[in-house]
Parts: structure tokens; sequence; C-alpha cells
């Protein structure tokens, strides 16, 4: 499977959280070979379904991103907006945007605000209208705007908007691919509105009852200029196991299995420690009674900007442990 070009498929989707449904589309078509049903529950959650009688094992990774949506246009055509996720203005001003219906415009900002004063509140995207009922013809309150950057390979490393987390939706493909039979019961769980508050991951948990869970998410890397060394993973040092963050304290029993895989199989690894954010494992891990959780991370750069980065080996390797576990065997 060929990264860029499955990233590339899905960035030309529309999926900030609460409207992943081409996301999903693409993905499903993606995933159709490689499991034997796939289903979708009533959040928008994509459940693709690899039959087996061992252990069920539930993978997630979630399909929406962050984005704009359009609170207010004014007489000038200018559109007001609020955040869906997490935006930060220093990191979106100047960047292009695109609408749903194929609008696109830029992230702009008042000549007279004070850069080392600016907040999102004082941002408004323009789409090039004249006037109020041009804007108006063009786009209205309540639409969803996202990222309009382009991915693209520079050496060994992937820069695209929304690696976080459509990265990680390649990284299960990539996954399914290898698998040709399996003992284990696999449930690979394409979320959504994981950015809002993993709330996809929290109710696909619930449906899914699985017995062990992974959330396959991006990870701050360590790694860039006066890092403020609030996580421990870097970029081309492999696939990242997570340990803990914000939202979960990963089971020892899954952490040491996947770090056990990493070390049988010859995949390279390194730990994951987040002083802040989550993935959707926050969820998983407290669904029914309680459910065996760990995660996979791809270090990656300027995590929620418009162009992230991380490490093709480093995605290559998150694929290779996730079948790993995916196959592997359990007391």
């Amino acid at each position: 499977m060929d990264i860029l070009k499955t990233l590339q498929a899905l960035n030309a989707c529309h999926g900030p959280s609460g409207d992943e449904q081409q996301v999903a589309q693409a993905i499903e078509k993606l995933a159709a070979p490689f499991v034997d049903e796939i289903t979708t529950d009533t959040l928008g959650n994509l459940i693709c379904h690899k039959r087996g009688g061992g252990k069920r094992i539930m993978f997630a990774a979630h399909m929406d991103s962050i984005g704009f949506i359009v609170t207010h246009i004014d007489e000038k055509g200018f559109l007001r907006f609020g955040r869906i996720g997490g935006l930060s203005a220093h990191e979106v001003l100047g960047t292009p945007i695109r609408f749903k219906n194929g609008v696109r415009g830029v992230v702009a900002c008042p000549g007279k605000t004070d850069p080392k004063e600016m907040k999102l509140d004082d941002l408004y995207l323009d789409v090039g209208a004249r006037d109020e009922a041009e804007a108006k013809a063009m786009v209205q309150v309540g639409d969803t705007a996202v990222y309009d950057t382009a991915a693209f390979v520079s050496g060994s490393r992937i820069i695209s908007p929304y690696l976080d987390d459509r990265i990680a939706c390649v990284v299960l493909l990539m996954a399914m691919e290898q698998l040709k039979a399996t003992e284990n019961d696999l449930y690979f769980v394409f979320t959504v509105q994981e950015e809002v508050g993993i709330r996809g991951a929290r109710t696909a948990a619930y449906g899914v009852d699985p017995d062990y869970g992974i959330a396959v998410d991006v990870t701050d890397s360590d790694d860039i200029p006066d890092a403020p060394h609030e996580c421990s993973s870097m970029a081309g040092k492999g696939a990242a196991i997570k340990v803990m963050d914000s939202s979960v304290i990963c089971h020892p029993a899954v952490v040491a299995k996947l770090d056990t895989l990493a070390k049988e199989q010859g995949i390279a690894a390194q730990k994951d420690i987040l002083k802040a954010g989550g993935t959707d494992a926050g969820a998983i891990h407290q669904t029914r009674a309680g459910v065996y959780t760990g995660g996979i991370s791809i270090p990656t750069r300027y995590v929620h900007t418009p162009q992230e980065m991380a490490d093709l080996d480093d995605i290559k390797a998150c694929a290779n442990l996730s079948a790993a576990f995916a196959q592997a065997r359990f007391d």
C-alpha cells in the first residue's frame, strides 16, 4: 500500500469532527478486501471485522480532524468562525482552507492586531467575497472548513495536514493488508469525534466489548530545536509504545506484550510518554468492566498545524507492530 497516495486520498475528503462520512466511505473501499464485514454505528464509527475464535481485539484510529465552523458573516463578506478541536491562532494564520462544497479561502487577521496578543477570536476566514450577499451565496453559518494544504514526501519524512490521525488510519490499513488469517477476533475501528472528546471510541468500544484495545494515533516528537521535553518519542526511532498520556495509563501487560513483540520481530520501537493530550485509549480502557488497553503511536512534529511531519520508517514500524499484536497469542 502506497503511504502517500493513500493519505492523499483520505485528505481529499472532508472530515472534521462530526462530519466524517466522506473519510469513512474512502476507508471502507480500501478495507473491504481485507476483512469479513464492515458496519457503521449510530455515531458514524466504521467497524471493520475480521473474524476469529481467539481474543477479541479492537484497534482504533480516528478519522476526524480539527477544523473551522462559520459562526457569522459580516457585511463585507468576511467569515467569523469557531474552532472544532485544538486550533491555535499562531499556527493557522495564513493557512488556505476549503469547505465541503469546494469553496476555498484563507485564514486572515485584521491589520491592526498585535501579533504578540493575537487570539483565535481575532481571526476570520476570507473566501474572496465582495460583500455579505456574495459570501452567503458561497457558504452558510454552520458550514465547516478544513486545512487545504498539500501532502508530500521530503527525504525520509512525509509532510501533510491531518497526519493526526489520518496516518494512523493508513497504518491500520497497512496492518490489515498483512493479515492472511488470524486466530483472534479482530475489529479495526475508524472512530469519529476524537478531537472533541474521544466520543466515538467510547460508543464503539461499548459495542465491540473487546478483550484488548489498541489506540493508534500520533504523538508529539521530542526532537525539534528547544523542545520542551513534554514527551519521550522521537521521529525516526520506531513505533512508539504508549505508556501513558493524560487520558490513560496503559495496562502493564499490554505495554510488555507490545515491547516483546517488537523485540522478537525486529521492529524498531521506543516508549511513548506524553505529559499532555490523549487518544481513544482514554475511552477504551474504561469501557464496561474495563479493557486491557495500550497504544501504538507515530512520533509526529508540528501536531495540529497545517503541515505535520512523520518518518516513513516509523509509519511502517507501527503497521508491523499492529499486525504482530493482531496475530499474537494470549494466555
